[in-house]
């Protein structure tokens, strides 16, 4: 523990460092504006903004990203509360009971009772992930070149059985991105391949220019023909505390929460936005007044607010300790990370100490940050729903573009960008989800490798994955999960992952119906 303490008192010198204490500052600013715009969504705003973390260095910019993604489930809430109008899909659930306060003329108690829980979570959270992280990441030592494939393997599976629609979508989009991710120079022999003429694909198929299209670009195509607006509502700073009966109500929910939704977060799949989900239904349970949800009850804004921030840091718990991206938005963090010559996993915490616990550091400080901004400053924050969609998405367009082509000076990424937007949008059009392309295009290098070295170590036979008892495992847990689904499959019976889908608005992870 006291090794512990030490390690954190590293990290927040590194954090409160003039340089990252400003980018943490600009991360919360810019993630609580993604948050706010309705269907743009974490995911995306961190897709369309990954380019401008390249000047910085690796600390920094995963700061950076970091204070985008949880800034971005702090302002969701916002527009959930003020206009029914989920700024990304973990803050569906804020809107029943949210806006039904609002109506009550109760919006400000329920701004603050969401970021106060938001910020009990974040912090409790990150506190877990401190004490987490390391052990795991210990014994992941262990591990060979087929437990990693085993691993891999099962992240993938867990992903897709956790995806809000078909198992076997979900498997063919991971399938794609992993066919996908094959492209360019062969690591271990160094051939060329699929590159079709084009010497930029010698690099292989970029994830920045991938994620801009699929996310940023096929949300902006969706969002185009969207020219209605709610009204907006702006509550004044006098009227944010909430009533003594408002925070006893709220006590409860929020511990929950936060314990529900770090559990949650770390398991692979759009953790945030199923743990909201299943922290409201667990209230509305434990309720001795059920029949007040849905007409403005606390305990609906403040356990599922609660619960998607504490899946946020318990997502970055198999990425940093395991290499493990648990879905789209780690995926992409670990992406860049990788790009500043650092690879996640079970060695970061030893080799690269100042940036693990800087960024854990950080953590507590973005979620003060974000609580100072959202309470005092939320009438302004609001304004930026009044600008329309007709000058605010062709900007983002622009933005988008230029940071595309400035990563490699490349017209190819561009047009990477363009069909990746297309094929996004298209996809989402037929109810497939987005979030397995990403992550099978980020592993797909990963699992080669450690599936040949393998081959390589037993000279050639696959009893390798079955001979070792970590591998076995977890891929006879992967064959389970395939077996549930197809029983699920079978039965019509596919219980809470279709509810998640279809309720779930814009923006989401996994790119969910608009």
């Amino acid at each position: 523990m006291l090794e512990t303490l030490q390690n954190l008192s590293a990290g927040f010198a590194t954090a409160l460092s003039p340089s990252v204490l400003l980018y943490a500052f600009v991360g919360c600013i810019v993630g609580t504006l993604v948050g706010l715009l309705p269907g743009v969504g974490p995911l995306a705003g961190i897709s369309l903004l990954l380019p401008v973390s390249f000047g910085l260095d690796a600390t920094t910019a995963i700061v950076l990203l970091a204070g985008i993604y949880y800034g971005a489930m702090y302002g969701g809430s916002t527009t959930s509360i003020l206009m029914r109008v989920p700024g990304e899909a973990a803050s569906v659930m804020t809107c029943i009971d949210g806006y039904a306060m609002t109506e009550k003329g109760r919006a400000g108690p329920a701004l603050a009772l969401a970021a106060f829980g938001s910020y009990v979570a974040g912090t409790v959270s990150v506190v877990a992930l401190m004490i987490l992280a390391p052990p795991l990441a210990e014994f992941a030592l262990r591990f060979g070149p087929p437990e990693n494939f085993a691993l891999l393997i099962l992240g993938l599976l867990v992903l897709a059985y956790m995806s809000g629609g078909s198992m076997a979508k979900a498997l063919a989009m991971a399938a794609l991105g992993l066919l996908l991710g094959m492209v360019g120079i062969d690591t271990m022999t160094g051939f060329f391949r699929f590159h079709y003429g084009i010497v930029e694909l010698g690099d292989g198929i970029g994830v920045v220019p991938t994620a801009v299209g699929l996310f940023g670009i096929s949300e902006i195509l969706f969002s185009a023909g969207n020219t209605t607006r709610a009204p907006v509502h702006r509550p004044r700073l006098r009227e944010l505390l909430p009533s003594r009966e408002e925070w006893r109500d709220a006590r409860g929910p929020i511990v929950r929460g936060t314990l529900l939704g770090f559990v949650i977060g770390i398991i692979p799949g759009p953790g945030h936005v199923i743990s909201s989900f299943v922290s409201y239904a667990l209230e509305r349970r434990l309720s001795r007044h059920p029949e007040r949800f849905g007409h403005g009850a606390v305990a609906g804004v403040a356990g599922p607010e609660a619960a998607n921030n504490s899946a946020t840091s318990g997502a970055f718990v198999p990425m940093l300790a395991l290499g493990l991206p648990s879905g789209a938005v780690p995926a992409i963090m670990m992406a860049a990370m990788m790009i500043h010559g650092i690879s996640p996993g079970p060695l970061l915490i030893q080799e690269q100490p100042q940036l693990f616990w800087g960024f854990i550091a950080s953590m507590y400080v973005g979620n003060v940050v974000l609580l100072i901004l959202n309470l005092p400053f939320v009438g302004v924050f609001v304004n930026i729903l009044r600008i329309p969609y007709s000058y605010l998405y062709p900007s983002i367009l622009a933005f988008a573009t230029l940071g595309v082509y400035a990563v490699n000076n490349s017209v190819v990424d561009v047009w990477i960008m363009a069909g990746t937007g297309l094929l996004g949008y298209l996809l989402r059009k037929f109810d497939f989800e987005l979030a397995p392309i990403v992550l099978g295009l980020v592993l797909a290098p990963m699992i080669e490798l450690s599936f040949r070295q393998s081959l390589a170590m037993s000279g050639g036979s696959y009893l390798i994955f079955v001979t070792r008892p970590i591998a076995v495992v977890m891929l006879l847990v992967g064959l389970a999960l395939l077996l549930l689904s197809v029983r699920s499959a079978l039965s019509g019976a596919l219980g809470w992952r279709p509810a998640i889908r279809l309720e779930a608005p814009t923006g989401g992870e996994g790119g969910s119906k608009p």
